[in-house]
């Protein structure tokens, strides 16, 4: 008794797949590739916020290549194509028309944010774009590591450029 249920079970099962097969393979079912709309070059920024270094030399430069991890997953080397290194600052109220000023942060010498601009190419769906499997969109947390450095911070900005004709 117990082997014709096992039997049952494994022919239902078969059909199902053979279902599914038919359905997918006559257009009826949506798959992952039929979701890609296009291919495309972009740039997307990301955001170091509060970076200590006792140099005050930033260690990623224009022209390097930086791995990245997206969600603690390893994902590739990109180009790094813009860099912004600013010492950490605070705003204090001034006497002048403003109210206020914007002055280097006394008690954080050593403290940086850096925007770091690399290039990619990406799938491009109607949720945005994918690198890695991953979804970019902003506020995605990001590593980058180079030879000195593993830095976390967030995507801050995306932008698509040119379509890429296969």
């Amino acid at each position: 008794m117990n082997k014709k249920i096992v039997d049952i079970i494994i022919v239902i099962g078969l059909i199902l797949v053979i279902g599914v097969g038919l359905i997918t393979a006559k257009g009826m079912r949506s798959t992952a590739s039929k979701q890609i709309e296009s291919k495309s070059n972009i740039e997307f920024e990301v955001f170091l916020r509060s970076v200590t270094l006792s140099d005050s030399k930033c260690p990623i430069s224009v022209g390097d290549k930086t791995f990245i991890s997206i969600r603690n997953v390893p994902y590739s080397d990109l180009d790094v194509i813009d860099v912004k290194f600013l010492p950490k600052k605070i705003t204090i109220a001034s006497k002048n028309s403003n109210g206020y000023i914007v002055v280097p942060d006394a008690a954080f010498v050593d403290t940086y944010d850096i925007v770091v601009k690399v290039k990619d190419t990406a799938f491009i769906t109607k949720d945005g774009a994918v690198v890695g499997g991953n979804k970019i969109k902003m506020g995605l947390p990001i590593t980058l590591e180079g030879q000195t450095y593993k830095f976390t911070g967030s995507v801050s900005d995306i932008k698509i450029l040119d379509e890429i004709k296969e």
